[in-house]
Order: C-alpha cells, then structure tokens, then sequence
C-alpha cells in the first residue's frame, strides 16, 4: 500500500504536434487540499481528465492510489465535479443523486439516508424535489458537488468548483472543503479563485505550458512573501545598506521603498533604523503578498525564463 493519493510519471498529452501537458510529474499524499493552479489553456483541466482516465496520456504514467485510474476499485474511491457538466435536466435532484448512487452501486437503504444528509450540507433540501432544468448555474454547480460525494470518497477531484457561485455560495464550498478533509479526504482542486485556494489547500502546483514550473506549500509561499512599503523625505545611501541585512530590496521609486521580509517582527527593528540615520519616516507598512501576487510572479518569470522574484 502507498500513502500516495495521486503520482504521475513524466506525464504528456499530445494533440497532434502540440503538447498540451509535457513531462508532469506529482505526487499528492492522501489527506492532502492539493491546488492545480495555472493561466488559461496551461493543461490544468488536460490533466484533470488523465489522472481520471477520461483521456490517455501520450506518454508517462497515472497511479491513483498505486493503482490504474481505470481500475474499477479504483474508481469507486473517487468523486469528480467537472467545470463544464451537463446533468439530466428532467431529473429532480433526488432522483439525479439517486441515480449516481445506483451507478456506483450504492444501496437503496443507504441512499435514502445519505441523499438529505447531501442535498441538506449543500444547501438544497428544499429543492430537492425541484427538476434540475429549473435550477440555477449555482444551484446546479452546489448539487454537482453532493454528486461528487455521494459515494464517500477517499479522493475528490474540483475542477473549478466555486465558478458561477456567489459569496455565500463560495464560502460554503470552503465549509464542505474542510470537512472533507477532517475526514482524510484527499481534494484535487484547479480554481481561478486564487483567495479560496489560498484558504483551503495545503499545498499547489504552478502549471504553465504543461509544465509544472513551481510547487510548495501554502504555508512556505505565504511566510516568504511580507512587503514592507517605506516612505521617507530622502534615501541616503548609507540607509539602504543599513537595511539590506533585513530585508531584499525590491523597488526604490522616489522616496518609496518596497522591501521582502521573512518576518514581520523586523518591522521595529527597520524603524529604528531610519530614525538612526536622520531621515523623517511619513511612512512604514507591512503587507502580506497574496497567492494573486505571487501567481502573477511565478507565470510572468517563467514566461521570461528567468528566476521567480516577487
């Protein structure tokens, strides 16, 4: 047994002579919210469909759970929210859930329990009985994720699960989120909501170009990344030497300093600082980058080849 989730192998999809996924390799733990992020056309949804066996890579190799993605007991652990679905429109959305359940072989008893208790996390118990072509984008965006979990899943692919909802809606993906994951859930999620994936997952991948460019945790991406803006009457130069120990420099426009910091308990220390040197502070503000930030830093450095430098 492996406490692998997902592992991908030099992974490729060609379509034609363009790849549109090249040389992918991940390994996801079980219990793990793993973000895909990446620009449009970057092969985040190609790969959602390899890892599913809804597509055959060109080359490389897919293990869910040190298994074939085919592999029919594979396949019963895994629940999936595509972007783009087109569900049974003359179906209720009792009778819809139903009926997944059926396919996955659930049992009658069991999905007469487990359909309210979906339908009620979501927010759709009074609408269970309403026909699906009556339901809004949000509405069917909320009862494609009860499908995703009908089954009880030990690995949930969201392929863009909050778009087409509104706050309220987003906020209570996040709940069902962090439920799933006090469970041991393992959570695939490519969303273009850069703040809820910084909320929510663990760990993210940068795609661009079918490649993989950077992955790290949340956590070490967001410690790395407190902006200090001071503003001053005049820089002396004996200043911005004072300062380097603490900091990287990042922009010096006129008399305003951006600066990174690895902790914002320098902040005092930066202060004290420029008082030293006789220099007039008007102003002195630490600022945590954003997973936006920092999403822009990573696809415009790779798109130059060059390093990754907020």
């Amino acid at each position: 047994m492996t406490d692998l989730a997902i592992q991908t192998s030099h992974l490729r999809k060609e379509y034609g002579s363009n790849p549109a996924v090249e040389d992918l390799t991940l390994e996801v733990p079980m219990g793990e919210v793993f973000g895909f992020l990446g620009p449009n056309g970057a092969g985040k949804s190609t790969t959602v469909k390899m890892l599913l066996d809804l597509v055959r890579p060109s080359s490389g190799e897919v293990r869910l759970f040190d298994r074939h993605p085919a592999d029919p007991q594979t396949r019963a652990r895994v629940g999936f929210l595509p972007e783009h679905f087109r569900f049974h429109e003359w179906l209720r959305a009792h009778e819809f859930l139903m009926l997944h359940g059926q396919l996955y072989g659930m049992s009658a008893s069991d999905l007469r329990k487990r359909i309210p208790q979906l339908l009620d996390l979501v927010g759709l118990a009074a609408n269970a009985h309403m026909r699906l072509s009556k339901y809004s984008k949000g509405m069917l965006q909320r009862v494609g994720l009860a499908q995703a979990m009908l089954n009880r899943p030990q690995l949930v692919f969201l392929d863009e699960p909050t778009s087409g909802l509104d706050p309220l809606g987003r906020r209570l993906v996040r709940d069902v989120i962090r439920r799933l994951k006090a469970e041991g859930t393992t959570i695939f999620l490519n969303s273009h909501f850069l703040s809820e994936v910084e909320i929510t997952c663990d760990r993210v991948a940068f795609i661009n170009q079918g490649r993989v460019v950077h992955m790290d945790t949340m956590a070490n991406l967001l410690s790395r990344t407190t902006e200090v803006i001071l503003r001053v009457d005049a820089w002396k130069p004996e200043l911005l030497s004072a300062l380097e120990p603490l900091g990287d420099h990042v922009q010096l426009d006129g008399t305003t300093l951006s600066m990174l910091v690895e902790d914002q308990n320098v902040v005092p220390a930066i202060a004290r600082l420029v008082f030293e040197h006789g220099v007039q502070l008007y102003e002195l503000r630490p600022r945590q980058k954003s997973l936006e930030d920092i999403f822009v830093s990573i696809i415009q450095a790779d798109e130059r080849s060059g390093p990754w430098e907020l």
